[in-house]
């Protein structure tokens, strides 16, 4: 069996539990307060656990394909002095949305094949600074994270621009 460590609360301690039977389970406090659940000593600072009956069982399984239940939230509803926006202004703000949104969207396209540009497939030219081998691939590196984060930026626009009603 292996050694948990995880804060300290009765769900910690039945999962912890958990297919343990008829063992001892140690609780170990170091000298910051920092406890652990463990089924070995490991050290002085560890006393073991009184369990009712001496042994502790697992709680039963839940049956094959048993979903756990989910709580339902509540519908949300606005408070009646909820300011209201009329259709025809939702429909002007969400077009500037849109606009600002795509605006971003081809700055972001046109920074991203500038970037790919210079990258060349991995095989960026040397410039004159980089004399240094270690330079030259550190600077190969940022171009391909810069790459990927643009292109992750690019995906999210076009997502929230999807979203726009």
């Amino acid at each position: 069996m292996t050694n948990w460590i995880k804060p300290v609360t009765a769900a910690t301690l039945m999962w912890i539990v958990q297919g343990v039977q008829a063992q001892q389970i140690f609780l170990c406090v170091d000298a910051t307060g920092h406890k652990e659940y463990t089924d070995t000593r490991k050290g002085s600072h560890c006393r073991v656990l009184d369990v009712p009956g001496g042994q502790i069982t697992a709680p039963k399984a839940r049956a094959e394909g048993a979903q756990r239940p989910r709580a339902v939230a509540a519908p949300v509803t606005a408070p009646s002095d909820f300011p209201r926006v009329d259709s025809s202004e939702q429909r002007a703000r969400d077009a500037d949305r849109r606009q600002i949104l795509q605006e971003e969207l081809n700055g972001e396209l046109a920074k991203l094949a500038d970037m790919k540009r210079e990258y060349n497939n991995g095989e960026p030219e040397r410039r004159g600074d980089e004399r240094n081998y270690a330079k030259y691939q550190e600077r190969v590196a940022h171009l391909k994270d810069s790459i990927s984060r643009s292109e992750k930026n690019v995906e999210a626009l076009r997502r929230e621009i999807s979203n726009i009603r």
